[in-house]
């Protein structure tokens, strides 16, 4: 794996200050978030044979190798995930490693066109609001799902959006997302349900310009109309797009990490989120998939410490998080408050 491109020494004092500052985080996959060592344990809970023989083999394959490994290893994982109360078990999981990076609140992308057809919409929804809750309770971090609908997958997107309606009842399901391949699925194909779950008062946000670029962008801005857009940082190759999203400030949630293991970034470049940032783009920062990327919200920051950030920088970077985030005001007022705490501190 090339290193991946620094221009600067990172201080034991903005270390800390990164590791223990209270964060936001918008973009991350809840299967893709599911450690090697818990997917290995549901595969032993459910039966379910892995290309590995013991947990160390298993877990050396979460090293990023190329992009149809990553797909390999995040179908693999989502296939040990056989019963609605493995997701209670992975929610609270995950939320026991975003304790570790201080993580306050989250929005978590749930692949729901792969889990429909395995599992009871009731229970699933059940079950995720059973692990947020225990979590909640163990961990003091609020969490809420973003079903997604994915590109490969149109003819599910009125099933997912039913899905999405019934999480909303629960108080778990906050939005409507579409993911995937973005290469031969453009958004225009989900304008129709995008339309309707705005009309139903839910929040649609979309991944663009990650693969595909900058016309897949101005897709998920015209015809589905996003709140904010998953990765988008090849906007950068569009002048005309850069200015829109100044203009607009739709926020753009961008991974670095996950952009160059799957080389949407050369390795020896500096991430684009600079420029983009310099140009008044809305940006946050992110994780995605964080162990199939070697990577978690703490690093991320760190990288972008080491491509030159200022630590003010940084910390805009992370009230972007908390400004952009679908939480009720009352909600991000009381977040506020402790982000005020700790800067003075």
């Amino acid at each position: 794996m090339n290193p991946i491109y620094t221009s600067t020494f990172v201080s034991a004092e903005l270390t800390h200050f990164l590791q223990t500052m209270p964060k936001v985080e918008l973009h991350v996959h809840l299967e893709g978030a599911t450690d090697a060592a818990t997917v290995w344990e549901l595969a032993q809970r459910n039966h379910v044979i892995l290309p590995a023989s013991r947990l160390e083999d298993w877990q050396a394959m979460y090293t990023f190798r190329d992009f149809d490994h990553f797909v390999d290893i995040y179908l693999l994982a989502a296939s040990c995930m056989q019963t609605p109360s493995d997701f209670a078990f992975m929610t609270e999981r995950f939320l026991q490693r975003q304790a570790q990076h201080n993580v306050k609140y989250c929005e978590v992308f749930l692949s729901a066109s792969l889990m429909l057809d395995k599992f009871p919409q009731d229970e699933v929804i059940a079950a995720l609001a059973e692990g947020a809750s225990r979590g909640k309770a163990a961990f003091g971090i609020q969490l809420r799902f973003i079903p997604d609908i994915a590109r490969e997958m149109p003819e599910s997107r009125y099933r997912v959006l039913d899905f999405v309606l019934k999480g909303r009842e629960r108080g778990i399901f906050i939005g409507l997302g579409v993911g995937g391949r973005e290469i031969g699925f453009p958004p225009e194909l989900f304008s129709d349900v995008f339309t309707e779950a705005r009309r139903q008062g839910l929040h649609v946000v979309a991944h663009a310009g990650e693969t595909e670029g900058p016309q897949s962008i101005w897709g998920a801005l015209h015809s589905l109309r996003a709140e904010r857009i998953g990765h988008g940082v090849r906007a950068i190759e569009d002048p005309r797009l850069v200015d829109e999203l100044r203009k607009t400030q739709i926020p753009l949630e961008v991974s670095p990490y996950s952009n160059y293991r799957l080389k949407v970034v050369p390795p020896n470049q500096r991430h684009p989120i600079r420029d983009l940032m310099d140009r008044g783009v809305y940006v946050t920062v992110n994780s995605d998939d964080p162990p199939m990327f070697s990577t978690d919200l703490t690093q991320e920051y760190l990288l972008l410490a080491a491509q030159g950030f200022t630590v003010d920088e940084l910390w805009q970077l992370n009230l972007n998080g908390l400004n952009a985030a679908f939480l009720e005001e009352d909600g991000k007022s009381e977040l506020r408050k402790e982000w005020d705490a700790f800067k003075e501190i």
